[in-house]
């Protein structure tokens, strides 16, 4: 019995002096920069802040002896403000990594922060493929999805069933304008044409005037080069105008999340072609880490949402791999190390920090084809990831070698 009890207190003498050195050394803080209460908060938000928090917990809690905190700031999505949140975060709040930061321009805003402190940021809400082009850093990340491939992988199938004629509704920002712009390019290249398109202002809530101009350019295509609250409105008052019913057009929202449709109703958003990188139920694995996701928030994760739990995961993990939270060195073992767990198969970032992974094209259900709320998506195709993404060769970004 004397070497069980030996090793049994050894064992609680090791974790005793573990827990210790956890509380003497400083917490590794992530600060999360998320719209907490705008058009985009049902994508991140409250949600996405826990994510983070659950990649903390199933980490261990702990990374090199100190103990992992998740903090967040709500942005308002104004870049000013997000300018202002990074650097208080960085200077002043001792976090070592930014996550998320949930919209483009605030991304971008953001970014520049870090890029000056030479700290890691990793990008799972804003869509802009500016953020591993011409934005790209030594440190940044753009992990769950960009313009470019919602934009290759919604643009180039609608092309490919006829849908040749386009015409765009695009948020006035950033994000907007590459979203219109990639998929333009997706359409023309593909052999189709863009008749024209308008620019409307974030979080607008009367649509018609612009829809009005999308429905008078008789093309087939209305694309919606916005998201969130921006393209619920757009598509429900298309459907109260009876744009899609009346005359024939389809409509097509770049970005849209499972939130969304939720919110349109699938009455009205049936039919819609989907691209995204993530779905809840689309395997075991996806579907467990959502049913504990929904243990606390009473919905089903986003593709930005999933997406973060895995940023954070894979961060962590450089950080063990690393034995240090050295930007530098954490960032070359996140380059080195695939990405493998529900949200990405053999996943990889790139010299220009775009983490490359497999994107899906979904088809809406029709109400009598779902089982219940949350139960809206088919599964058309999957496209790899080294389809979907922007090629290196056709990189913008300063650190990419040609």
């Amino acid at each position: 019995m004397r070497p069980i009890r030996t090793t049994l207190l050894a064992c609680l003498s090791i974790a005793a002096i573990s827990a210790a050195q956890a509380q003497s050394q400083p917490p590794l803080k992530l600060g999360a920069i998320l719209d907490m209460s705008g058009l985009y908060a049902d994508i991140t938000g409250t949600g996405s802040e826990t994510a983070a928090k659950m990649a903390a917990e199933d980490f261990g809690g702990t990374v090199l002896g100190r103990k992992i905190e998740i903090i967040a700031a709500d942005h308002l999505n104004k870049a000013d403000l997000a300018s202002s949140i990074a650097r208080d975060m960085l200077d002043n709040q001792g976090v070592e990594a930014i996550i998320d930061v949930a919209a483009s321009a605030t991304a971008l805003a953001a970014g520049e922060i870090a890029k000056a402190r030479n700290k890691i940021i990793m990008y799972s809400g804003p869509g802009s493929v500016r953020l591993s082009n011409e934005a790209c850093g030594p440190y940044t990340i753009h992990y769950s999805y960009d313009t470019f491939a919602q934009a290759n992988v919604s643009g180039l199938a609608s092309v490919k069933q006829g849908l040749d004629t386009w015409f765009f509704l695009s948020a006035d920002y950033a994000f907007g304008q590459d979203l219109e712009r990639d998929t333009a390019n997706v359409v023309k290249a593909s052999g189709g044409k863009v008749l024209g398109g308008v620019k409307h202002p974030i979080n607008t809530s009367d649509f018609s005037s612009f829809l009005l101009q999308a429905q008078s350019s008789n093309a087939k295509v209305i694309g919606l080069a916005n998201a969130g609250g921006d393209t619920i409105n757009a598509i429900k008052q298309a459907a109260e105008f009876g744009i899609t019913r009346k005359g024939g057009q389809k409509i097509l929202p770049l970005l849209a999340f499972i939130t969304d449709i939720d919110s349109i109703g699938l009455e009205t958003a049936q039919g819609l072609l989907i691209a995204g990188a993530f779905y809840w139920d689309l395997n075991d694995d996806t579907r467990a880490f959502s049913k504990r996701f929904m243990e606390r928030t009473k919905r089903v994760p986003t593709s930005a949402q999933a997406g973060l739990y895995s940023e954070t995961m894979h961060y962590l993990q450089a950080v063990k791999a690393a034995g240090t939270t050295d930007a530098a060195a954490v960032m070359m073992k996140m380059k080195e190390m695939p990405v493998n767990d529900f949200f990405a198969r053999n996943g990889k970032i790139r010299e220009d920090g775009r983490m490359v992974h497999d994107m899906y094209l979904f088809e809406v259900k029709k109400p009598s084809e779902s089982k219940g709320r949350w139960d809206y998506y088919k599964l058309l195709a999957t496209v790899p990831g080294d389809q979907a993404f922007q090629p290196l060769s056709e990189s913008r970004c300063p650190l990419v070698k040609k």
